[in-house]
């Protein structure tokens, strides 16, 4: 394993040198401040673009340049060999190796980056989105190099319990408990402990204490696994670790030779269940309190279940509380991700009062989150969605949703966005392909009208009109303020013959939204030019609409 070669210490004066007593100290204020503004990014890695504006402002680029690469020789020549091993530069980005850098101090110690009389706009705003909210960089004080947003809740997943306390039933308990975890791990609204840090904790009594102490867990998943009769017996409680309360409980029972071929809707059924409870935890939480007091992994689950509820006032306050979290934690990438994704559902469902205005801040979120981050899978997804959906960008779109899967092959979201975007160019069966493929990822997500909804585009694109109807009147069932959903229902009866309920579905379409036609759709619709889009138009003037 290699070693440490840099220690820093963010809280009280700032200190920057080697971990070898004797070797070298980083004094300059800049040099000092671009070592930590590496050291608290994600992974490490950070935009040239954005330290350079960061540190010496956005007046002018060729100088931010300039100082930057001055900056970086500077400490090459502090450094010496050092500087190889602890920095990785490209045209786009500069990184540093978290493995190899010692954290010093903590939050107790003092301001963070007391005296570092930087005066840049951009810094001075930086550190002090850090002095309002220090916990966001707690993780790197547990030894945790992948910073845990503190806007997620965490969930441990831990072993279940053998009752019987025979070898091969422990063993089964392991791998139920990894397989959850592993499931769980899929969602953007979680931060998972690894199953083998949970292990660790795992005894004959568990102590909810402990878990919430050791792990830094906001939830647990514990229980037991028994045989009775010939059968495997699954008991599993899910616990709020800050009062011990018991949110539910669960039983999944099978024989024991079946047990390993039906576990799999137990784990489906579980993790969708750990989902649900977290977000209506989140919500009545939200809802009874202003703000400034709600806690920050309630603040981005509350918003983002909020996003995807029915009513405009939901949506409305779903906005309010993505941006009280931005606030908070500034250098998150997923949520400025999330609040691009609030501005394109508000242009692309017809709720936007400024078109324009909200698609420049849809592509000003994404594009940020991708500045924080340019690797993010979700951040990456977010943005497709966005040049899919609102510059009818396939092109580009198809790009993002590469490169996330890439990074994320288990990216239930990007599979899905992919789907639409298959749909949408005629492509009905790679397109049902990939959103039920999505479906089977993300059994978490609160918001699983928005699947179906896509789902349905999909088996719309590949001719399968009746199960294009179901899945739409599912979504619908959920929210039934999805206008994109509703005009896949119009074209679903339209193609299955049912004149008269298209021609009821878009009187309920224009009642909503009396400004739709369909000039407007074939001039903003991503599949507009497509056979799928020409269809759409054709099925929607059938049904009465302008």
């Amino acid at each position: 394993m290699q070693g440490e070669l840099l220690q820093i210490n963010l809280f009280g004066a700032c200190a920057v040198s080697s971990t070898v007593s004797g070797g070298f100290v980083v004094s300059g204020a800049k040099h000092r401040a671009l070592l930590a503004l590496l050291a608290t990014a994600p992974f490490g890695r950070r935009t040239r673009a954005f330290l350079q504006e960061t540190l010496w402002g956005a007046t002018c680029y060729d100088t931010g340049r300039q100082s930057l690469r001055r900056a970086l020789s500077d400490l090459r020549h502090i450094m010496g060999t050092s500087f190889e091993q602890l920095i990785v530069g490209s045209n786009a980005d500069l990184s540093l190796d978290l493995s190899r850098v010692r954290f010093l101090g903590h939050v107790a110690s003092g301001p963070f980056l007391e005296g570092l009389d930087i005066r840049e706009p951009g810094f001075v705003a930086w550190v002090t989105g850090i002095r309002q909210n220090p916990g966001q960089l707690a993780a790197l004080f547990r030894g945790s190099q992948e910073l845990f947003s503190p806007l997620l809740p965490v969930v441990a997943v831990l072993p279940f319990r053998a009752l019987d306390g025979e070898h091969p039933t422990s063993v089964l308990g392991d791998w139920i408990a990894e397989e959850i975890c592993r499931s769980l791990s899929r969602s953007h609204l979680l931060a998972v402990i690894s199953h083998l840090s949970c292990r660790v904790l795992a005894s004959t009594q568990i102590d909810i204490a402990a878990v919430r102490s050791v792990l830094q867990a906001d939830y647990c998943v514990t229980g037991t696994l028994r045989r009775l009769a010939g059968n495997l017996i699954l008991d599993c409680d899910f616990v709020d670790t800050r009062s011990g309360q018991i949110l539910w409980t669960r039983q999944f029972e099978q024989t024991a030779e079946r047990f390993l071929d039906g576990s799999t809707d137990g784990i489906a059924a579980i993790v969708a269940t750990v989902g649900t409870a977290i977000a209506e935890q989140a919500l009545v939480y939200a809802r009874s309190k202003v703000l400034a007091a709600i806690d920050d992994h309630s603040l981005l689950i509350s918003g983002v279940a909020l996003m995807h509820r029915s009513t405009l006032r939901d949506f409305a306050r779903a906005r309010e509380l993505l941006e009280e979290a931005a606030r908070r934690a500034p250098y998150t990438p997923e949520l400025h991700a999330w609040l691009g994704k609030w501005y394109v559902l508000s242009v692309f469902n017809g709720w936007s009062a400024d078109v324009a205005r909200e698609t420049r801040n849809a592509l000003d979120c994404t594009a940020h989150a991708l500045d924080l981050e340019p690797g993010n899978a979700f951040g990456l997804t977010i943005d497709g969605f966005a040049q899919n959906n609102l510059l009818r960008r396939l092109d580009i779109a198809d790009a993002r949703y590469s490169a996330a899967l890439e990074r994320n092959p288990n990216a239930g979201l990007s599979w899905l966005l992919k789907g639409a975007l298959h749909a949408f160019r005629d492509e009905g069966e790679a397109a049902v392909k990939a959103t039920e493929r999505a479906r089977r990822l993300s059994p978490l997500d609160p918001f699983g009208y928005f699947y179906d909804s896509l789902n349905a585009t999909a088996h719309l694109a590949m001719g399968d009109h009746q199960r294009a109807l179901d899945l739409a009147d599912r979504s619908l069932g959920q929210n039934d303020r999805h206008l994109s959903t509703l005009r896949t229902k119009i074209v679903a009866l339209h193609s299955l013959g049912r004149k008269q309920e298209a021609i009821v579905a878009g009187q309920e379409l224009l009642r909503r939204q009396p400004d739709f036609t369909v000039s407007g759709y074939q001039r903003s619709h991503p599949a507009a030019e497509f056979e799928f889009g020409r269809n759409a138009a054709a099925a929607l003037r059938a049904a009465g609409i302008p």
